[in-house]
C-alpha cells in the first residue's frame, strides 16, 4: 500500500512540475532547446517512474522501529536547518556541521565525523569555489 501512495504522490509532483515548466516564459535569446526542456524531461521521468511504482508495488516493507524513525527525522531536521542557516553562517561552516552530524549518525566515531565534516566542507569549497569559480554562500568569516 505504501508504494502505491508513494507512486501517486510522485505522479502528482510530476504533474505539478510539468505545469510549472510550461509556465516558464521563453526569452528571445534562448537556445534551440529552450528553458522548458530539462524540467519537462525530469517531470516525464518522475511521472513514468511513479506510474510503474504505483502499478507494480513491492511487497509490504518492514518499517523501522520508532528509534530508527526518530533518527531519520533528526537527519531531515538537520538538512532543513542546513538550508536555512546556509545564507547566515556560510557554506563552509554550515556544510561542516551538517556533514559532521550525518557521518556521526551513519556510524563514524565523533573525531572521525568531525574530520570528515571539515574535510568534506573544505574539499567542496576548494573544488567548486576556488577551482571552478562558482559562488557559494559567504559566512561571517568571508568564505
Amino acid at each position: 500500500m505504501s508504494d502505491r501512495i508513494f507512486g501517486v504522490v510522485g505522479l502528482l509532483i510530476a504533474i505539478g512540475f510539468a505545469l510549472a515548466a510550461f509556465a516558464i516564459e521563453e526569452s528571445f535569446l534562448s537556445d534551440a532547446v529552450g528553458p522548458k526542456a530539462f524540467p519537462l524531461i525530469i517531470a516525464t521521468v518522475l511521472g513514468l517512474s511513479s506510474i510503474v511504482i504505483a502499478l507494480k508495488p513491492d511487497p509490504e516493507p518492514e518499517w523501522p522501529a520508532l528509534p530508527r524513525l526518530a533518527e531519520v527525522l533528526a537527519a531531515v531536521v538537520v538538512m532543513i536547518l542546513y538550508a536555512e542557516l546556509l545564507p547566515e553562517i556560510g557554506f563552509v561552516i554550515a556544510t561542516a556541521f551538517a556533514a559532521t552530524y550525518l557521518t556521526w549518525r551513519l556510524g563514524s566515531g565523533l573525531i572521525a565525523s568531525v574530520v570528515t565534516g571539515i574535510g568534506t566542507s573544505l574539499g567542496i569549497y576548494v573544488i567548486f569555489h576556488l577551482v571552478l569559480g562558482l559562488s557559494l554562500a559567504r559566512g561571517p568569516l568571508g568564505f
